[in-house]
């Protein structure tokens, strides 16, 4: 079943579809896939495999899914398009790692490192390749099956950002320089007049008009 990624997160009622399903199928594998595959560029989608009850008893209800492997095909992989079509080389090594069986019953091993920087040490962080329990699951995610681990390279370390009144200051910095070059444009345009009923607004509500005038 292919489902954009608000269903697996989304409480409330989603919450308890998914603790249904997780109950009544053994919802043994996810594949979270790059962006625009399936709907619109920028829609996040997922691939979900199981199947009704368990091997053992396909009428079970109860506790069916005990552990749930994740592939991330997503985290740090291209930006795909016309200029860089997804094909079936980037699902082979998930294949691989899915096994024969269509139940998800083939033996499984954590770790795999197709698209990862030949450079970058292999651990466990950086598989993309993991496996779940359903009591992790259930006590730290919440039910929720949005499950990701690989640490974005385009994500920001708040860490090592400088102070708040660092950052304020930049951004006060940036916005003075916008506003000049805003007016030199309106000035260059022959809008002098709505040029200075912005600066007069601005000198009413910010205070900043000697640095907006000068």
């Amino acid at each position: 079943m292919v489902l954009p990624d608000n269903v697996l997160f989304e409480a409330g009622v989603g919450s308890e579809i998914r603790r249904d399903l997780m109950d009544k199928c053994n919802l043994h594998t996810i594949l979270r896939l790059p962006t625009g595959i399936f709907y619109a560029q920028g829609v996040k989608t997922n691939v979900l495999f199981f199947t009704k009850g368990t091997v053992k008893k396909p009428e079970q209800e109860e506790n069916c899914t005990k552990k749930v492997w994740v592939y991330d095909l997503r985290t740090n992989m291209p930006s795909f398009g016309k200029r860089t079509p997804f094909g079936e080389q980037h699902l082979k090594p998930f294949e691989k790692m899915f096994g024969r069986k269509a139940d998800g019953t083939s033996k499984r091993t954590e770790g795999e490192w197709s698209f990862t920087d030949s450079e970058e040490e292999q651990t466990q962080d950086n598989s993309r390749w993991r496996c779940f329990s359903c009591d992790y699951i259930r006590d730290q995610k919440g039910h929720s099956l949005e499950i990701s681990w690989i640490k974005d390279e385009d994500s920001v370390d708040a860490a090592s950002l400088p102070e708040p009144d660092v950052l304020a200051a930049e951004a006060m910095g940036e916005l003075t320089e916008a506003l000049r070059e805003l007016d030199g444009l309106m000035q260059a345009l022959g809008a002098e007049d709505q040029a200075q009923v912005q600066r007069e607004l601005l000198v009413d509500s910010l205070g900043i008009g000697d640095e907006v005038q000068g």
